[in-house]
């Protein structure tokens, strides 16, 4: 992302900040690209074990165009999925953990690589955002697929299964 899309995106994630201002000042300056932004307020973030995140986002990618942010860890061991605001007080997933209200998170600058916290899907700044109900149905779909012993590349095929009613 270059351009005015990595400005927009930057402008839609310090709008949450305390200090907008000093959150940019801070992010253009800081070494590791990355600064604490708190969830719970245009959004929340689910977060999934990467064995399960990889393959969700595979699904997701499938239904929608812009599946809306998403980031991976260092190392790839966990994915945060940027929700509504208020999506993680409601979420009963087992084996998710979810940052919402009160809570802090690791942002990389949009478009910029840090070596550690990434964007997988960059926040293009309109706001977009996963919907946690499509979330819900692929991850589903990603850990039937796995259960059956199946690859992230073979997500996709078990969508047409279950459309006919092979499950």
């Amino acid at each position: 992302m270059t351009g005015s899309g990595s400005k927009s995106a930057v402008e839609w994630l310090v709008s949450v900040a305390p200090d907008p201002d000093a959150c940019r000042w801070e992010w253009e300056r800081n070494p590791l690209g990355v600064v604490l932004l708190p969830a719970g307020r245009l959004w929340d973030v689910l977060i999934l074990p990467s064995d399960l995140g990889y393959p969700t986002l595979d699904v997701l990618a499938r239904v929608v165009d812009q599946p809306g942010p998403v980031l991976a860890d260092f190392g790839d061991a966990r994915m945060g999925f940027f929700v509504p605001a208020g999506t993680v007080a409601r979420w009963l997933g087992t084996g998710v953990r979810g940052a919402g209200r009160g809570t802090w998170i690791v942002v990389p600058y949009p478009g910029r690589s840090t070596g550690g916290v990434r964007w997988l899907i960059p926040p293009d700044g309109s706001g977009t955002l996963v919907d946690p109900a499509l979330l819900e149905l692929a991850m589903h779909e990603a850990a039937a697929s796995l259960a059956r012993g199946g690859g992230a590349g073979e997500v996709g095929e078990s969508a047409g299964s279950a459309e006919d009613g092979e499950r």
